[in-house]
């Protein structure tokens, strides 16, 4: 694209369209006001997130280790973070003082003095002037943050890690310092050159979503405008229940968009590790074997966090929307299938893995896709609460018109995962995340079937799967 064409782009225009290109839609806001509120408040903990970011990934010493472009204002409280970063701002300035800057000779250093913040001016009618956003280039990631408009023309909160979408933005900005004030323009591409948008690491992203959704300032309760006069106790009970919501939807969006943050750079990855296996007769056996182990939990993680958004959609859907689809499956090729990678999962954590189960099974009613995905994160999750050496028993019998698939895991650790907002488990050891329990259990349910739950402090945790057999029930 020309300089030219960049002119007519906003921020806003780059993220809409990379919304268009697959990035999950968020729950609509009843009016304009409620939108932006929500939007701000995102905002607020999005930069309380970036500083924790900044503070752990940055490295240490004294030279630049990056830049952050904002509007309208600079986003940054902690000076030891200013004096390591080139910091500019876009805003509006009147038309004699673009003309008086285009004059003036360029300075004679081009780097900023430490803590020092770079005006880049705007013209008062560049549409750019109005919006709110933050570009930031560093080694470790680059990242773009920004209040949006979505289709209704309502405030929407946007983040992005992509390299591409960033890209974009910095040109977007770049075509901006280029006319109205170009004699800026140099000493901003050659910092900008040293920090090129780059694919994040996935830990990264985790721990920037896991930030931002602590850092949510708390939700205001709108008050009612019309209606008739409530007592004290039903206003409370109104006002936290609107609180409750609004936390819980916000949650919800950011979510969706921390999932597809997530998956973006992990399923490049894996794509490039394949492309390179298919060329294992030029690579050694250690290549081979390290590229097949980053595969496999490239895969993983991928599986993991649409699960996780397939679960927010389940949550967040209207009563009116469609079930979710279900279809005869034959079990015993399913669990075939998914054995050699349980048996990955407990190798990696020196756990041993015994499967029980009799030669003929019988066809269930599932979804067959989620069905295989929350098989491999209730795995997964089992073998990450284990200590080395641990045991899983996985054994499945018919229990009269019901298939009962139990999963046994002996001296499990009950106590490491925490609660992270309302449908999420963070487990601090390993900084792994996994759906709560009772998400997981109206995951069974919409899938047909049912979970249950016992914990013993002697004898393990044991989690039983009951799923419909397939000559009982007629599917449509």
């Amino acid at each position: 694209m020309r300089d030219a064409d960049w002119l007519a782009q906003t921020i806003n225009q780059v993220l809409s369209r990379q919304a268009g290109d697959g990035q999950p839609a968020m729950a609509a806001d009843r009016s304009p006001e409620s939108a932006l509120a929500r939007a701000q408040r995102h905002w607020c903990g999005a930069i309380a997130s970036l500083e924790r970011l900044l503070a752990r990934s940055l490295p240490a010493g004294d030279q630049q280790a990056g830049l952050i472009l904002s509007a309208p204002t600079p986003i940054l409280s902690q000076p030891e973070l200013l004096a390591r970063l080139h910091v500019g701002t876009f805003a509006p300035q009147a038309l004699t003082q673009l003309m008086w800057r285009s004059l003036r000779l360029p300075a004679a250093t081009a780097s900023p003095t430490p803590m020092a913040i770079t005006e880049y001016p705007l013209f008062p009618i560049d549409p750019l002037a109005s919006e709110q956003f933050c570009l930031v280039l560093t080694a470790p990631f680059s990242l773009l943050i920004a209040i949006g408009e979505d289709d209704h023309g309502n405030s929407k909160f946007y983040f992005e890690f992509a390299p591409e979408v960033v890209q974009q933005a910095w040109q977007v900005l770049r075509s901006r310092v280029q006319l109205a004030s170009p004699q800026q323009l140099p000493a901003l591409e050659v910092c900008v050159a040293q920090f090129p948008p780059v694919i994040p690491d996935y830990r990264l992203v985790t721990a920037f979503g896991n930030d931002l959704l602590n850092c949510l300032p708390a939700a205001s309760v709108p008050r009612a405008e019309s209606g008739p006069r409530q007592g004290s106790s039903g206003l409370l009970e109104a006002s936290a229940a609107l609180e409750t919501d609004g936390e819980l939807s916000g949650e919800l969006e950011l979510l969706q968009a921390l999932t597809h943050e997530i998956r973006t750079p992990l399923t490049t990855i894996r794509m490039l590790t394949r492309l390179l296996l298919k060329k294992r007769g030029n690579l050694t056996k250690e290549a081979v074997e390290r590229l097949e182990t980053i595969d496999q939990e490239c895969t993983e993680q991928i599986n993991r966090m649409e699960l996780i958004f397939r679960a927010v959609e389940l949550e967040t859907r209207s009563p009116a929307s469609e079930d979710v689809p279900l279809a005869p499956i034959a079990l015993q090729q399913l669990i075939q299938q998914c054995v050699p990678q349980w048996q990955k999962q407990a190798q990696r954590r020196n756990v041993t893995l015994d499967v029980l189960m009799p030669d003929q099974l019988p066809t269930v009613v599932s979804n067959p896709i989620m069905l295989d995905k929350v098989l491999m994160g209730l795995m997964e999750s089992l073998t990450r609460n284990l200590p080395l050496g641990g045991q899983i028993q996985v054994q499945v019998a018919t229990a009269g018109h019901q298939l009962k698939l139990q999963l046994r895991s002996e001296e499990a650790a009950f106590s490491s995962s925490q609660a992270l907002g309302q449908l999420l488990m963070f487990q601090p050891e390993t900084g792994s995340l996994s759906l709560n329990l009772n998400v997981t259990k109206n995951l069974f349910q919409a899938m047909g079937g049912k979970l249950t739950v016992r914990q013993h402090a002697c004898r393990g945790e044991v989690l039983t799967i009951f799923l419909p057999l397939g000559n009982k029930i007629t599917v449509a």
